[in-house]
């Protein structure tokens, strides 16, 4: 299935229906006063975050959604019915903005999340309801109101604790298969990755977090090249990166660079993302001859003058793996620890 991370559409809620201007009409019964019945309401659209997809690729190409309208009053103090709501399933972690304004409508964080994103038109009144003692016979009722309608604009940024950076061919697909149920491509080429892939790691009872991995990021990104750029969203929600780098790259370029560059594109795209905690991740280390390992992996610190976590693993063979799964997940428990204790305050 195509990645979809991105889609506009536009939406209609229901019109409400007209009231209905009658009198009763029976045998013996004259003068038998007015009866029109109210319309009903309109449908109104509503958002709900959905477990069960994780792209927008059914939006593609259906632009157009509206609510079911509300019937129109009737004889004999008849309600018309009102209009079903449309229910409209969106990946968790979809973010609807009006086109037309920039506003944030709903932000779909919670399993089941709904939002009402376009209320339905409210019924117009029948002629009973203008019934008084100096007007008898009412021959006046009022219209339903329309229904809401938005240009959206949707954006999907996947729910993940742990985000993975690094250049195409860093490894990171390889990691997340290291660690988790995850299957995303692997080759002996870059962009092996071209959509972001999820992945639960779990490090015991009921202790586990979720990783995304997205594709590669390169110079220039920031400027439309690659694919690496237009994913960044995906970790924008992330507790925790990760910046995977190949020690021992078969180019021959410099693990040193590759961070720098790295380091670039992601202040050009987020001065906050580029603030957030990062660790440094030395991946391949079972490409370099074991005596060689800890002389590579101190020189590229050095010259970085790190001064984070660092972790040396070659996710292959899961070396390292399992030590580093675990401080990540001691490092998320804190996290939302201190956020559920600052909610309480």
């Amino acid at each position: 299935m195509k990645f979809v991370d991105e889609a506009r559409i536009k939406i209609e809620a229901g019109k409400g229906g007209n009231g209905c201007v009658s009198f009763r009409r029976e045998k013996y019964i004259p003068f038998g006063g007015p009866d029109g019945g109210d319309g009903g309401d309109g449908g109104s659209i509503i958002v709900e975050a959905d477990v069960n997809l994780n792209t927008l690729m059914d939006l593609r190409f259906t632009k157009y959604f509206k609510a079911e309208n509300g019937q129109q009053g009737m004889g004999r103090n008849k309600t018309g019915k009102g209009g079903d709501d449309l229910v409209l399933p969106l990946p968790l972690g979809t973010i609807i903005f009006d086109e037309d304004t920039e506003e944030v409508l709903a932000d779909l964080t919670e399993p089941g999340q709904r939002v009402k994103i376009a209320q339905g038109g409210f019924h117009g009144l029948g002629n009973a309801r203008y019934k008084s003692s100096v007007n008898r016979a009412p021959r006046q009722s009022s219209p339903g109101t329309m229904g809401e309608v938005r240009n959206l604009r949707l954006e999907l940024k996947v729910l993940a604790d742990v985000g993975l950076l690094g250049l195409p061919n860093a490894g990171k697909s390889t990691f997340i298969r290291a660690v988790s149920a995850a299957r995303p491509k692997v080759a002996d080429y870059p962009f092996t990755t071209l959509y972001p892939n999820l992945g639960v790691v779990s490090v015991g009872n009921h202790r586990s977090f979720v990783i995304a991995d997205i594709p590669g990021v390169i110079e220039g990104a920031a400027e439309g090249a690659g694919l690496g750029i237009q994913f960044l969203k995906h970790v924008s929600r992330t507790l925790l990166l990760l910046h995977v780098v190949d020690v021992a790259p078969f180019d021959g370029s410099d693990p040193v660079e590759a961070v720098h560059i790295i380091e670039r594109e992601l202040a050009k795209f987020s001065e906050e993302l580029a603030a957030r905690d990062r660790w440094l991740v030395l991946n391949k280390l079972d490409l370099l001859p074991e005596e060689q390992r800890a002389t590579v992996c101190d020189d590229i610190i050095q010259r970085l003058g790190w001064q984070g976590p660092v972790y040396r693993i070659a996710a292959i063979n899961q070396q390292g793996t399992e030590r580093l799964t675990q401080d990540i997940m001691l490092y998320i428990e804190q996290g939302r620890e201190e956020a559920s204790q600052a909610e309480g305050e």
